[in-house]
């Protein structure tokens, strides 16, 4: 019984410890890039900041409670795969603007002196991607 008590806390303490870690960076990630910023500059809605903002913390804190409580939410497959297909969009497209406001590809060809594979490299990394997130939608995910 105690022995459990223990176990139980150190789990809580690793936990709470791996969020806080996590969070941070997210934080930090959202704060250094300016996100919520630029985003409300380019739709000319400042006022709207706090509404931004309580979106990106609501929208974690809910697909997070809902990814760890492991739920299904029961969509049919027609939705399912234009939805997936919509989301890769999206994350693809943000990886690369980011990539780009920090300029990782010249920097990384310049040190690692690839300027001639360099296409080999971005479709590598673009197949791997798409490969992975189809065998996570239609294999790890949905059943």
């Amino acid at each position: 019984m105690i022995q459990q008590l223990i176990d139980g806390l150190i789990l809580v303490f690793f936990g709470l410890a791996g969020g806080f870690a996590v969070g941070s960076g997210f934080v930090a990630f959202i704060a250094v890039l300016d996100i919520v910023p630029r985003l409300t500059h380019l739709t000319r809605s400042k006022s709207s900041i706090h509404w931004y903002e309580g979106a990106i913390i609501t929208g974690t804190l809910v697909f997070t409670w809902l990814d760890l409580r492991n739920m299904t939410l029961g969509i049919p497959m027609w939705i399912i795969l234009p939805l997936g297909a919509f989301m890769g969009i999206f994350v693809g497209m943000l990886a690369a603007a980011l990539t780009e406001a920090l300029n990782v590809f010249p920097i990384l060809v310049k040190r690692m002196g690839m300027k001639e594979s360099l296409l080999m490299f971005l479709m590598a990394m673009s197949l791997g991607k798409v490969i992975g997130s189809l065998l996570q939608w239609t294999y790890f995910k949905i059943w």
